[in-house]
C-alpha cells in the first residue's frame, strides 16, 4: 500500500528532538478552529473564530511560505527542526494545510451555514431572490460596481496582468464568434477591496447576504459582449509578502540581500497559494501553475457551497443589527496593587508604591491617563518611549502632540517595520516629527519591539522618574482583546536601567550592566539559560527547583536544549505556550519532567511571564520577549524584575491560574498533537478568561507554585 505524504515523513518527523516551528503554527491554528467549534458559542462568535483562522493562514502562507520558497526558488539549503530538507517539508506542509483547509470549509457548510440560516441570516445566489430583489441587486451592480471592474485580457498582444494579492479574480476564458478553440484568451476580472463582501437584503425578520462573487458572476455578460465565455473561474491568490532579516532568522544577511535585491526587479511577491473554486477551467490552472511555478498541491479547492476568503464574514460579525447579540466583556477591575484607581492622583501613588497591571481585567487607561497628565504637567521635563503598534485614533499619539507644544522634550522610536502597520506608524511617526518631537525610525536591521516609556518630572526640586515596563503595545483598541501585563514604578533601580536603555537605542552609547532589566539582542539567551542551569544545579543538590513560563512562542533550540538538561536534572517545567512549541514534552529520558498547555479563548493571550523558583529566592520576570530566534538575536527586547513581593506574588498567580485552567487548556503531547483539557471528575469548570474578574487579594498572597 502506497503511503500517504504524512505517513511517509512521520516517523523522520517523530525521531527529531525538536518539533517543527511551521507545523507546529499549524496545530495552533487548529486551536483557533476548535473555538469555532465550541457548542457554547454563539453563531457571530463561531464565525469571528472562523474569520480569525483565516487571516492567521494568509499571514502564515505570506510569511512563512514564502519564506520556505526563497529556499527553493534560490537553491537554498534547509534543513527543518523536523529532520526534513525544503522540498519534504514544504510536501509534508502542504499536506497538512490542505487538511485544515477541508476542514474550515466542511466546518463552514455543515454547522455555520445551517445555524446562521436559523438566526435568520441567509447566503444565498442571485436567482434565490425575488424579481423585485433582482432588480435591487441589478441596480447595485450596474451603479456601485460596473464602474469599477476592469478586465483584463492577456493574449499575444497584452503582458500577463498583476494580479493583486489576496484579491478575488475571475478567470475567464473566451473565444470570439467563428474563431478556433485554441485562439481562446484569458481575461481576468480583480474584485476591488473596498467594496462590501456581501450585498445586505434586509426582510422583516431577517438578513439575506449575496455574496460580491455572485453579484458579479450573475452580470459578467456585460464585460464580455460578443464573444462567447467558455468558462469562468473565481480564484484568489496569495503572495510572498515579507522579506525582512527579522522573519528570515534561519538565513545569514548576505543571502537574503540577495533575495531582496531580485525581488525588486518584481513589482509583486511570488505567488504560494492559490485557492480555487469548483468547476474551474484546467486549461487555465495550468496556465497560472506554469506562470507561477507552482504544483497542484499548492492549489486549494473549494466547493461552490462554501465561500472563498472567510475573513470576509467580519462584515456578518460587525452589523450593527447584532451588536447586542456578541458575548459582553465585563468591566475591567481595579488593579489588586492600585485599589486607588481613580480616586488619587497617580504620580502621588507611584512614588509611594508599584502598580501592576494585567490587561483587560484591569484597564489600560491608567497608562494613557498617566501619559496625558504628563502632557500637561508644567513639572514634567520630559516623555520618552518606544512604539510598535498604536490603535488607529490613538490617544497616545495626542498626549505626545500635547506635550511638545507645551515645550517637554519628546523621544519617540517608532518601529516602521511592525508588520502591516508600517503605513500607520510611519504617518504618526511623521505628525510628531512636525510638532517638534525626536523621532527616530527603527533601528538599523533591529525590530524594536520592546515596550518601554520614560517620564522625567521635578518634584520640590528633586527629579523623579515615572516608568512604565509592559509585554503589550500601547493601543488602547487592542488592549480590550489581548491579555498583557504592564508596571508602573519609580524604583530608582529600574529607572537606571530604563534611562540606560533609551541613551542606547537614541544615541551612541554601549551599555553597562542593567540590573533589573534584561535585553536583547545583548545578553538575554545567555542569561535565561544562566537561569535554567542553576535551577538544574539546585535540583541535582537536593534542593528545590522549579522553572514556570508563559510566553506566546517557544522556537530558540538553545533555550529547549537548556530546558531538556534541566527536566534530566530532575526540575519540574511547566511551561504556558499559546502558538508555536517546538520542544517535546514529556519524552523518555529527554523531557519527562516537561509539562505545556495553550491558553486560547476569549482573548488573546500575549503576556510574558519567566518564573525561577532559584531555592526559594525567586527570580520573576515579565516583559516584552517571547523564546524565539528573532527575539533573542534580530530585536530590541526587555525583560523586566519585578521585586516587590505583592507584584511578584501577582505574576505566579497568573502562572497558577493559567494552569489551573480546564475550560480554554490544550495539553500538548508529545507528538506535537494537542488533546483539550476538561474538569476532572467532580472538579468544578476553571476559565481563566473569567476568573481574572473576580480575583481577590487573599487568593493573591497565598499562591504556591512549589510546594
Amino acid at each position: 500500500m502506497k503511503l500517504a505524504v504524512g505517513d511517509k515523513y512521520e516517523s523522520v518527523i517523530q525521531k527529531s528532538d525538536l518539533v517543527s516551528r511551521d507545523l507546529s503554527w499549524v496545530k495552533f491554528n487548529e486551536r483557533v478552529l476548535d473555538q469555532s467549534k465550541k457548542a457554547h458559542r454563539t453563531i457571530f462568535e463561531k464565525l469571528k473564530f472562523l474569520a480569525i483562522t483565516a487571516s492567521n493562514l494568509d499571514e502564515f502562507f505570506m510569511i512563512r511560505v514564502g519564506s520556505l520558497y526563497n529556499y527553493l526558488d534560490y537553491d537554498k539549503e534547509r534543513v527543518d527542526y523536523s529532520g526534513l530538507r525544503e522540498e519534504p517539508f514544504k510536501e509534508k506542509l502542504m499536506k497538512d494545510c490542505q487538511r485544515f483547509h477541508l476542514d474550515q470549509h466542511d466546518h463552514f457548510t455543515q454547522v455555520i451555514l445551517p445555524e446562521l440560516h436559523q438566526e435568520g441570516i441567509s447566503l444565498v445566489n442571485v436567482s434565490k431572490l425575488t424579481a423585485e430583489e433582482q432588480e435591487k441587486v441589478k441596480q447595485y451592480f450596474m451603479k456601485a460596481i460596473y464602474p469599477m471592474l476592469t478586465p483584463m485580457v492577456y493574449d499575444g498582444y497584452r503582458t500577463f496582468p498583476i494580479l493583486m494579492n489576496k484579491l478575488l479574480v475571475f478567470g475567464v476564458v473566451t473565444t470570439s464568434p467563428g474563431e478556433r478553440k485554441d485562439m481562446r484568451k484569458m481575461s481576468f476580472v480583480q474584485i476591488p477591496a473596498n467594496i462590501p463582501r456581501f450585498f445586505e437584503i434586509e426582510r422583516e425578520n431577517s438578513l439575506t447576504l449575496i455574496p460580491i462573487e455572485e453579484v458579479i458572476r450573475e452580470n459578467l455578460i456585460s464585460l464580455f459582449r460578443n464573444v462567447e465565455i467558455e468558462s469562468v473561474s473565481l480564484f484568489r491568490i496569495t503572495r510572498n509578502g515579507d522579506f525582512t532579516l527579522e522573519e528570515s532568522e534561519d538565513m545569514d544577511a548576505n543571502f537574503l540581500e540577495e533575495v531582496k535585491r531580485k525581488l525588486m526587479e518584481r513589482k509583486t511577491g511570488r505567488v504560494v497559494k492559490i485557492e480555487i473554486e469548483e468547476g474551474y477551467s484546467k486549461w487555465m490552472l495550468n496556465s497560472l501553475l506554469e506562470r507561477w511555478n507552482l504544483r497542484t498541491d499548492s492549489v486549494f479547492l473549494v466547493k461552490r457551497s462554501s465561500m472563498i476568503d472567510f475573513t470576509g464574514l467580519w462584515q456578518i460579525v460587525g452589523n450593527k443589527r447584532f451588536r447586542d447579540r456578541l458575548p459582553q466583556v465585563p468591566d475591567p477591575v481595579k488593579p489588586i496593587s492600585y485599589s486607588e484607581e481613580g480616586r488619587a492622583e497617580i504620580f502621588d501613588i507611584l512614588k509611594e508604591k508599584d502598580i501592576l497591571l494585567h490587561h483587560p481585567y484591569n484597564n489600560i487607561d491608567s497608562i494613557l491617563d498617566l501619559i496625558e497628565k504628563a502632557a500637561e504637567d508644567p513639572d514634567v521635563m520630559a516623555i520618552k518611549m518606544t512604539i510598535y503598534r498604536l490603535a488607529k485614533d490613538s490617544r497616545i499619539t495626542r498626549a505626545l502632540l500635547r506635550a511638545a507644544e507645551n515645550g517637554k522634550h519628546v523621544s519617540v522610536l517608532f518601529e516602521v517595520k511592525a508588520r502591516f502597520d508600517e503605513e500607520n506608524n510611519i504617518r504618526e511617526a511623521k505628525r510628531l516629527q512636525k510638532a517638534g518631537c525626536f523621532v527616530i525610525y527603527g533601528i538599523s536591521n533591529l525590530k524594536t519591539h520592546t515596550k518601554l516609556l520614560l517620564i522625567v518630572k521635578k518634584d520640590d526640586q528633586e527629579i523623579t522618574r515615572y516608568v512604565h515596563l509592559g509585554s503589550g503595545n500601547y493601543n488602547e483598541d487592542t488592549a480590550r482583546l489581548y491579555t498583557d501585563i504592564g508596571l508602573l514604578t519609580t524604583n530608582e533601580t529600574l529607572a537606571n536601567d530604563v534611562s540606560e536603555f533609551f541613551n542606547v537605542i537614541t544615541g551612541h552609547s554601549v551599555p553597562s550592566d542593567y540590573q533589573n532589566l534584561i535585553t536583547a539582542p545583548r545578553d538575554m539567551r545567555n542569561q535565561l539559560i544562566e537561569f535554567i542551569e542553576q535551577e538544574a544545579d539546585n535540583a541535582r543538590n537536593g534542593l528545590p527547583s522549579g522553572i514556570f513560563i508563559k510566553v506566546n512562542s517557544l522556537e530558540d533550540s538553545e533555550i529547549i536544549y537548556a530546558l531538556y538538561r534541566a527536566s534530566q536534572s530532575g526540575v519540574k517545567i511547566k511551561l504556558i505556550v499559546r502558538g508555536i512549541c517546538c520542544l517535546r514534552p514529556g519524552r523518555q529520558g529527554l523531557s519527562e519532567n516537561i509539562e505545556v498547555i495553550s491558553i486560547v479563548g476569549d482573548f488573546l493571550e500575549h503576556s510574558r511571564i519567566y518564573h525561577f523558583h532559584n531555592n526559594g529566592n525567586t527570580r520573576t520576570y515579565s516583559g516584552s520577549a517571547d523564546m524565539m530566534v528573532r527575539s533573542f538575536d534580530k530585536r530590541l527586547e526587555s525583560l523586566f524584575k519585578v521585586e516587590s513581593p505583592l507584584l511578584e506574588k501577582q505574576l505566579m498567580n497568573i502562572l497558577a491560574f493559567n494552569l489551573k485552567d480546564n475550560f480554554n487548556a490544550y495539553v500538548m503531547q508529545e507528538d506535537g498533537s494537542y488533546l483539550a483539557k476538561s474538569p476532572a471528575e467532580g472538579e468544578s469548570v476553571f476559565n481563566v478568561h473569567q476568573e481574572f474578574f473576580n480575583l481577590d487579594l487573599e487568593t493573591v498572597q497565598s499562591v504556591k507554585l512549589v510546594e
